[in-house]
């Protein structure tokens, strides 16, 4: 475990590929009014762990627990089906050929929407993706292509293949030049953290948010921002085989990392979104890198109390795990934390 405070809390980071850049949307209201819509669309549970805050020492541990949202399994269900279904609205979607690349979640989110609303999906993932998840993908109706070893190598070949066959490009990641899409992608993560300021009793002092590319993460930590101010320590974690988020803040420029292949695949992008890095850049408080072994710990407890997941589920955990004693996070006896337990375990 390593943690790095950031340097840009609340000015953000200024550099010429994030200036056009939008910061991330905190208009929940949009996305839980077309949620609303949604005969699959429920709120999901904030639950408490006090056994694992008596463990720690600390006040209060609070998880929202995204692993039943919609029958997907995660998070996602709110992102790339909530951009569809917005295609939809605007008479767009019907007969429309969306393509993405995904490391899990993801696909299945874009494929579900594409099946909802009577459009083509296609879906590119890399070699190291079990072909369970391609068969779950295929079950919803998605053609699923195979491209190179890493997440980067099929999000370019989908970026290919959409301009081939003149498809909508539908990715959780945004770069220079590509930014709206994603934008709206995220929006539709705002919806649960929306339903968290009406479970929660009292605010939280720490919230631990993982991040790949950070579009959970930078829509979770803007929303914190609009909610509860400065209060909030927010941590961002991420494998340190994959530190693409921490690694632009060190440098104060986005780049591309490079590391082994991580087992909290989820997380495994070795490249930041750029909606998310800047959001983040401001609104963070410290990010944090954890090992293999950490992430494995936290998947560990997780099931322990009751919350079976995957080392990318529970990384935020694991950050907090990892994290308990570093006094750079302050995690007093009175702390209260906020974690997000993100897709369910994998069969």
């Amino acid at each position: 475990m390593h943690i790095t405070p950031n340097p840009y809390l609340e000015t953000g980071l200024t550099h010429p590929d994030l200036d056009p850049v939008p910061m991330p949307s905190v208009d929940a209201a949009a996305a839980q009014a077309l949620l609303s819509r949604c005969p699959h669309a429920a709120v999901t549970p904030l639950q408490t762990a006090p056994d694992l805050a008596q463990q720690l020492g600390i006040a209060a541990v609070s998880i929202k627990d995204e692993r039943t949202r919609m029958g997907l399994g995660s998070f996602k269900a709110l992102g790339a089906a909530y951009v569809i279904a917005c295609d939809h609205a605007a008479g767009r979607a019907a007969g429309q050929h969306y393509v993405t690349a995904s490391a899990g979640n993801h696909g299945l989110s874009l494929a579900a929407g594409a099946a909802a609303f009577g459009a083509r999906a296609a879906v590119f993932i890399a070699d190291p993706v079990p072909e369970s998840f391609a068969d779950r993908l295929r079950d919803i109706g998605a053609d699923v292509h195979r491209a190179g070893a890493t997440y980067e190598d099929s999000m370019a070949a989908a970026v290919d293949f959409a301009k081939l066959q003149n498809a909508t490009l539908l990715s959780d990641s945004s770069w220079v030049g590509y930014t709206s899409l994603p934008h709206r992608l995220m929006e539709g993560y705002t919806a649960l953290m929306a339903e968290t300021f009406d479970q929660i009793a009292t605010p939280p002092t720490h919230i631990f948010l993982q991040a790949g590319v950070g579009g959970l993460a930078g829509a979770a930590a803007a929303m914190a921002r609009m909610q509860w101010g400065t209060a909030p320590h927010i941590v961002v974690v991420e494998p340190e085989a994959a530190p693409a988020l921490v690694a632009s803040i060190r440098s104060g420029a986005p780049i591309v990392t490079e590391g082994p292949v991580s087992a909290m695949g989820r997380l495994d992008c070795k490249e930041p979104s750029l909606i998310a890095l800047k959001g983040l850049a401001r609104d963070a408080d410290s990010f944090m890198t954890i090992t293999e072994e950490e992430g494995t710990t936290g998947a560990t407890i997780s099931a322990q109390i009751g919350f079976e997941t995957t080392p990318s589920g529970g990384a935020g955990l694991a950050g907090l795990l990892a994290g308990r004693d570093a006094a750079e996070l302050g995690l007093s006896a009175d702390a209260h934390v906020l974690l997000i337990f993100s897709e369910e375990a994998l069969a």
